[in-house]
């Protein structure tokens, strides 16, 4: 396993792009801490996020989780340009002509997932752990180490979601095309579940055709990926305050649910299996 990571961060490490990503996408998530530092007056209106609420426990574990996890983009580009070069640059056939077996090969860049995906939930943990302890009102042990499942959460949201760029960019061997691939396939799972439910059957609360296919949606790889970390701002005070006054109400389930771990779980056994059975066949 460490012969065949370290060739992967040597790879990475020596192509400017990919290193260049790498480095922002770190530096991001450090400067996460600096969000604690917002504060700004609109008329009688004063917020510092310092005192928001933001960085409680054991709420701040949702919080940071679910902002950290835009940033995957970043790590996701770079998933992708690591397998397009290795079609464009002959790197793999070479890889293969040295030894190297197609298993080995795949398992390399799940290596690769899976020590980016555990490095970047340990920096959360950190900075987590750091403004909490700064900010929190409460600061008792089982506080601070209660809704944990956040950070499991965001690992494995991770984890499947490069599962997902890696079987996309062995299908395709393109990165331009991968990414543009998983833009147009995210835009199809909010844009058609829209369409199909609104204009095509036509919504109807309580309407069973709409809840199968609000269902469906839910199933869908990156729909499930988003739904272990929903939204965690309805959660704060100050806003279930103003959503209350404007007359709106927001009912979510927070917790992060087993059925989406499940889902997740199984799109990601895929995604790696379907790599693998790409690369096998494949004539390289």
């Amino acid at each position: 396993m460490i012969r065949l990571l370290s060739i992967e961060l040597q790879k990475i490490w020596q192509n400017r792009s990919s290193k260049i990503l790498t480095i922002i996408y770190f530096l991001s998530l450090t400067l996460l801490a600096t969000v604690a530092l917002i504060e700004f007056e609109f008329g009688p209106f004063k917020f510092r996020a310092a005192e928001s609420g933001f960085f409680n426990f054991p709420y701040i574990w949702h919080f940071t989780t679910y902002v950290s996890s835009w940033l995957k983009i970043f790590l996701a580009v770079i998933i992708v340009s690591m397998i397009a070069n290795e079609y464009s640059y002959g790197t793999l056939k070479q890889n293969l002509i040295d030894g190297m077996s197609k298993k080995e090969f795949l398992l390399s860049k799940i290596y690769t997932i899976i020590l980016f995906s555990v490095v970047s939930t340990v920096l959360v943990f950190i900075i987590s752990l750091i403004l909490g302890l700064k900010y929190s009102s409460f600061t008792e042990t089982g506080i601070i180490f209660s809704d944990l499942e956040y950070l499991f959460a965001y690992f494995l949201k991770h984890v499947a979601f490069f599962s997902f760029c890696l079987f996309l960019a062995i299908l395709i061997k393109r990165s331009a095309f991968t990414l543009g691939f998983i833009f147009v396939w995210f835009l199809g799972e909010n844009v058609g579940h829209a369409i199909l439910k609104y204009n095509i059957l036509g919504y109807k609360h309580g309407d069973k055709d709409t809840v199968v296919i609000d269902w469906v949606k839910d199933a869908l790889p990156l729909e499930s990926m988003a739904n272990l970390i929903v939204e965690p701002f309805t959660r704060l005070n100050f806003v279930k305050s103003v959503t209350t006054t404007v007359g709106a109400n927001f009912k979510y389930n927070y917790d992060v649910q087993p059925i989406n771990v499940a889902i997740v779980l199984f799109w990601t056994c895929l995604f790696l299996f379907l790599s693998f059975y790409i690369l096998k066949k494949r004539d390289l």
